[in-house]
């Protein structure tokens, strides 16, 4: 019986967010990230903007360098590289 009960228990473990960094999944324990972390988990430089993208409405906004974001379902991350004439 206390076999059964550490199942049950295993079941619930294991990481409860994915973060999805340009369409690439990463399973995540926390229900917040930061811009470093983001950076890490999807291999993004320092010096390129990290964009927060919202599918629904379809906005992109740059994140701060020391900011933390909430995780949502439906909540992508990628980075975005901008063209203009010199």
């Amino acid at each position: 019986m206390a076999a059964d009960g550490a199942h049950k228990a295993d079941k619930g473990q294991g990481p409860k967010y994915v973060v999805n960094i340009e369409d690439v999944e990463h399973p995540w324990d926390h229900d917040s990230i930061t811009v470093p972390e983001l950076r890490t988990l999807g291999g993004i430089p320092a010096g390129v903007e990290v964009l927060e993208v919202d599918l629904k409405p379809n906005t992109e906004r740059t994140l701060a360098e020391d900011e933390v974001v909430a995780l949502k379902p439906g909540q992508g991350f990628g980075r975005k590289v901008r063209f203009k004439r010199g």
